[in-house]
């Protein structure tokens, strides 16, 4: 975790269960549009077995079934001031495993729609939400008041503003700390004026920033979470100093540099119970890493369903990805042709995205039949196949934040290759043939014949049976669970209630009750 210069020893010290409400847009089991969903339940759950009272709030979707899911209605009717007005949630609950709560906001006309579109009025609907979820900790039959509310990305980036001005002399409150994390940067939940007016929000007016002059003309949610919260967090060191930089921080650069001292970088994990090749009822054959013969079929079994030639000898490059330059396409095009005469592999690529790279792999699918393999589509039995019959797992982003990928490759046994940046920059080491050390082949300049060495290498010590299963039980050993992950966060969790503690102690310190000498209650 990024070091900070937060003073706050004896909040460090404290080591009392602390209650967490976590806000996201979705999280697995019951909603899922990408990564942050499994993050979202991961983080809950580890949480909950370090000791903590951790709860989950997300919009109730109409896919998301009562019975299916065990959703009893909980609040019946919740009045949520929207645009001066009120409008009405419904709260159900149910359990993310045995033991975390889970609440869902319910509104027909905010979430009574495909979950996995972008709508015109998302920012309604999301602000919609946010707003219900507060109005919910209120609420009687909750009967609990966390200590942090942990805010997800710029749908719920709102919260730490509402706290910091329109609840701010609200009791129930004046104890709770915000912290904010970005997961994708690229999506600000960039607005006109009248959210502002929708989040009862006007009279405070737009955000001023000597060095982000487009923010007194525009509404940037996700900014203003970063201007807000007590602690910012974003999921991995080397993101974390990447965002500092214009390169990467999609012009919010200067607010990043600006909060520094209260920003971290945690990386995420994976549910190692979910991504478990010993006990995976998805692939052919089950296998750990002292019995890798047992994972031999998964690669037959992942050539029969593709349609791939059944060659056991031939390395298998396997990728799953959206389909975009920002995840590396841009550098594989041009040397696919190249890979395919110089190298015997074989490919299977996962994913949607760009209408060119559609058309661009599906010709050379038909130039390499038996070689290619391409599945425009997402599926979790295909998915897990993969990652536990392909040999190699190939990650070549421009720009990662963190990527879960090349964690559950590695769980599974496929040695990554990946492009040094954010996440895969933390996770994965060079591979040393000389001193056996490494995970992983790692290229540092995002250029094609960068990529194109790193294959060649990797396909090289393929070759060689005992280095190869030697390096492909170092991936299977990397501890990425989420048990670090979350004590880092219960951390910065400590360092935003200190901040929190001396926001509440430095106003009333300069109350007229404190300048007449009355006693400061504190905490």
């Amino acid at each position: 975790m990024i070091e900070t210069k937060v003073e706050g020893e004896k909040a460090m010290r404290d080591t009392r269960s602390l209650g967490v409400l976590i806000l996201a847009a979705e999280a697995v089991p019951f909603a899922k549009t990408g990564e942050v969903a499994e993050v979202m339940s991961g983080l809950a759950k580890a949480l909950h077995r370090l000791g903590h009272d951790v709860r989950l709030a997300i919009p109730r979707y109409c896919h998301i079934d009562l019975e299916r899911f065990g959703l009893k209605p909980f609040i019946g009717s919740l009045p949520v001031p929207m645009n001066g007005r009120h409008e009405p949630a419904s709260v159900y609950c149910t359990t993310l495993g045995d033991r975390v709560p889970v609440y869902m906001i319910d509104n027909p006309r905010y979430f009574g729609r495909n979950a996995c579109r972008v709508y015109m009025d998302d920012a309604e609907r999301f602000i919609f939400y946010s707003r219900a979820a507060l109005e919910m900790l209120k609420h009687p039959a909750l009967n609990w008041q966390p200590d942090i509310v942990h805010c997800h990305d710029w749908q719920t980036a709102i919260v730490p503003n509402w706290l910091a001005t329109v609840y701010r002399d609200d009791p129930f409150f004046v104890k709770v700390a915000t912290v904010f994390t970005v997961h994708r940067l690229a999506h600000q939940g960039i607005f006109g004026y009248r959210v502002l007016e929708v989040a009862g929000l006007n009279e405070y007016g737009f955000i001023h920033h000597a060095e982000l002059a487009d923010l007194s003309d525009l509404v940037d949610l996700l900014a203003r979470g970063l201007y807000y919260a007590h602690a910012i967090t974003t999921v991995s060191e080397r993101y974390a100093r990447e965002v500092q930089t214009p390169e990467f921080g999609e012009r919010l650069d200067p607010l990043f540099r600006e909060r520094s001292e209260r920003f971290f970088g945690i990386l995420n994990g994976i549910d190692t119970e979910a991504y478990d090749p010993a006990h995976d009822t998805f692939i052919a054959s089950r296998y750990d890493a002292s019995s890798l013969g047992a994972r031999t079929p998964n690669k037959a079994a992942l050539q029969h369903l593709v349609g791939l030639q059944e060659e056991p000898a031939a390395p298998l490059v396997g990728m799953v990805s959206r389909l975009s330059d920002i995840k590396g396409f841009d550098l594989l095009i041009p040397v696919f042709e190249s890979l395919m005469s110089n190298l015997d592999a074989q490919f299977v690529i996962v994913g949607v995205g760009e209408q060119r790279y559609h058309d661009q792999l599906s010709a050379l699918r038909q130039r390499f039949p038996g070689r290619v393999a391409l599945q425009f589509t997402y599926g979790e039995a295909l998915e897990r196949q993969l990652y536990a019959g392909s040999d190699l797992f190939l990650m070549p982003s421009y720009c990662e934040p963190c990527g879960l990928g090349q964690m559950i490759a590695m769980r599974y046994g496929s040695v990554p290759v990946v492009h040094a940046t954010g996440g895969l920059a933390d996770t994965v080491q060079d591979y040393d043939p000389l001193t056996r050390t490494g995970n992983g082949f790692v290229f540092q300049a995002y250029d094609p014949m960068a990529l194109f060495a790193a294959l060649v290498r990797a396909v090289e010590i393929y070759k060689h049976r005992d280095l190869w299963e030697s390096l492909q039980r170092r991936c299977m050993a990397s501890d990425f669970s989420w048990d670090k992950s979350a004590a880092a966060y219960v951390d910065v969790y400590r360092r935003a209630l200190h901040a929190r503690l001396q926001e509440v102690q430095g106003v009333l310190s300069s109350s007229p009750a404190s300048a007449q000498g009355e006693a400061n209650p504190g905490y």
